[in-house]
């Protein structure tokens, strides 16, 4: 599995070749996750039902069980992830924001994902 390697601004990185990527790792698949949760349903112009199901799924009158199923779904989904081993979903209204924790095990190894969305 090889997967572009974001800078720490999350931006791809690009002008050093081959280094620009993770290659068969834990982190590779962790970052795949990542990228996933970022996406929004409709973002991606190629495939307009790629995406996260924010809108329906996890803003607005949803419960923060319903929040955990759509993300909980959306991480099962990645490639070279084998299972979800912990996983934490909290929200925090005063900055209207979804944190997410989970240890995956993946076919490389254990990773551990952690993102504020």
């Amino acid at each position: 599995m090889r997967y572009r390697a974001l800078s720490e601004s999350q931006d791809y990185t690009f002008g050093n070749g081959q280094a620009n990527f993770l290659r068969n790792t834990p982190e590779t698949v962790a970052q795949a996750v990542v990228t996933r949760l970022r996406l929004l349903t409709g973002e991606w112009f190629l495939d307009t039902e790629e995406g996260t199901a924010y809108q329906a799924g996890v803003l607005g009158k949803q419960t923060l069980e319903t929040a955990s199923a759509v993300i909980r779904e959306r991480i099962l989904g990645t490639q070279g992830l084998v299972e979800i081993l912990q996983f934490d979903i909290s929200e925090n209204r005063d900055t209207r924001t979804l944190s997410v924790s989970a240890k995956i095990d993946t076919i490389y190894g254990p990773a551990t994902i952690i993102e504020v969305l």
